[in-house]
């Protein structure tokens, strides 16, 4: 790249402007490996985040059926930073409604009472409200699915991932006693049926293996609030600090890896990652990532 198009671009990125992929291409730059996004409103910087990274567009088609996956599993208020903050799955939802999707659908295994957790957790008014079909899931949905994982060769898993046209993950960046963090591939628990707690003992490689199979169009990783203790069910607000960020990616393990930063650690630092990006299923090397950083 010479001079004069570095300076632009760095003109831009400066004034905290998305670079709108027409300039990019005639910049001849590269679109971001990952999307850092920054704000006051959960909303705004979940949309600005999913446009510097291409626009929903470039993963949503008209006519798709687009599942979402939030973390809704804790009988806990957002402002406890257990399960996905609701402003950000409505913004997903409605981004998807918006390029034309069919139908979007939003659900979670819960751990504590579905009922409780759905409303408590403010994900389902807001992604009702959004557009999308909020239900809980149905125990006559779960297939057993071969695996071949090093920890899981099977297990019950919820169909309407795999019949899905595109899936779409939102975790909340926490921490986990097992775990250290959860974030995008741990989240994947909330579609397995059976005793979950059955992996708990090789956890990192059973994380791992069950993202072989399960591969989302796009991770959008919430960090508005964070919770940096006791978790993954917290309840004391003490635990919780507002990062008022959300990150985007189509690479799991990538998102993954940048999450951890910001608790102080690095991709490596986490079991599953370090296992995931072993075996190729995305990369943990932020430091030789184009990561973009916006203010919204």
């Amino acid at each position: 790249m010479d001079r004069r198009k570095f300076l632009k671009i760095a003109g831009f990125a400066g004034l905290g402007f998305t670079i709108p992929r027409e300039l990019r291409a005639v910049l001849n730059v590269n679109d971001p490996d990952i999307v850092v996004a920054s704000g006051d409103s959960p909303g705004k910087i979940t949309r600005a985040a999913i446009e510097a990274f291409g626009g929903i567009k470039k993963f949503v088609s008209r006519g798709d059926v687009v599942a979402i996956k939030p973390n809704m599993a804790w009988d806990r208020l957002p402002e406890h930073a257990a399960n996905t903050n609701p402003d950000v799955v409505a913004a997903v939802v409605e981004l998807c409604i918006e390029a034309g999707a069919k139908k979007v659908k939003v659900f979670d295994r819960t751990v504590n009472d579905p009922r409780r957790c759905y409303v408590q957790s403010g994900v389902a008014d807001a992604a009702r409200n959004a557009g999308a079909d909020v239900m809980f899931t149905d125990d006559r949905k779960f297939r057993t699915m071969k695996i071949k994982g090093d920890a899981i060769k099977e297990w019950p898993l919820y169909t309407e991932i795999f019949e899905a046209d595109k899936v779409i993950n939102i975790p909340i960046a926490k921490h986990h006693g097992l775990a250290k963090i959860t974030m995008g591939m741990k989240n994947w628990m909330g579609i397995m049926g059976g005793e979950r707690n059955r992996i708990h003992q090789k956890l990192d490689q059973s994380l791992a293996d069950l993202s072989m199979v399960i591969k989302p169009a796009l991770t959008v990783l919430d960090a508005v609030r964070i919770l940096t203790a006791n978790g993954p069910q917290g309840g004391n607000l003490s635990d919780v600090r507002k990062m008022n960020t959300v990150i985007v990616g189509s690479d799991q393990v990538a998102v993954d890896s940048y999450g951890a930063t910001l608790f102080g650690m690095k991709g490596s630092d986490l079991g599953y990652v370090r296992i995931a990006a072993a075996s190729g299923l995305g990369r943990m090397d932020i430091e030789n990532m184009n990561i973009e950083k916006i203010s919204a």
